[in-house]
């Protein structure tokens, strides 16, 4: 896995992080939601479904900071990026709320950024409350690494 994090241009944080662990350790103890996040996309078999799936981890991920978000647009754009990810939104729809999710991860990484600030423990929190949700939306088995190729 080691390998694989550094062919991907891991950040440094998370080939030290990840070691010689097993991919199956990795999944499983992964205490970062945007690390799987950005893993999953960058080994993802490209199709509509795992799309979806991305979409709506993504969605629930930035739903963690909704409270923090102030702009309609932003809420509209995670609302979207569920329904999206649950199929109950087109790939246009998906689309036309783009720009506006960019404000979505905006508030995301806010949160970040204010947790860090104000509350280290809560980023710490966050960033594993959004592991598991990568975990719940993201199963094992779909993964394209290990075993699952």
């Amino acid at each position: 896995m080691k390998d694989l994090l550094k062919e991907l241009n891991a950040c440094k944080e998370a080939v030290e992080w990840a070691g010689d662990k097993t991919w199956e350790e990795i999944y499983n103890s992964c205490h970062r939601g945007d690390w799987l996040l950005w893993l999953f996309r960058k080994t993802m078999k490209d199709n509509e479904a795992n799309l979806r799936l991305l979409t709506l981890a993504k969605g629930h991920c930035a739903n963690t900071v909704r409270h923090l978000m102030k702009d309609e647009r932003s809420i509209k754009a995670v609302d979207t990026a569920i329904a999206f990810g649950e199929g109950k939104a087109t790939r246009e729809e998906l689309n036309a709320a783009a720009y506006a999710y960019a404000y979505a991860a905006a508030a995301y990484a806010y949160a970040y950024a204010y947790a860090a600030a104000y509350a280290y423990a809560a980023r710490i929190e966050n960033r594993k409350q959004t592991a598991d949700i990568c975990r719940k939306y993201l199963p094992i088995e779909i993964w394209n690494i290990g075993g699952n190729k």
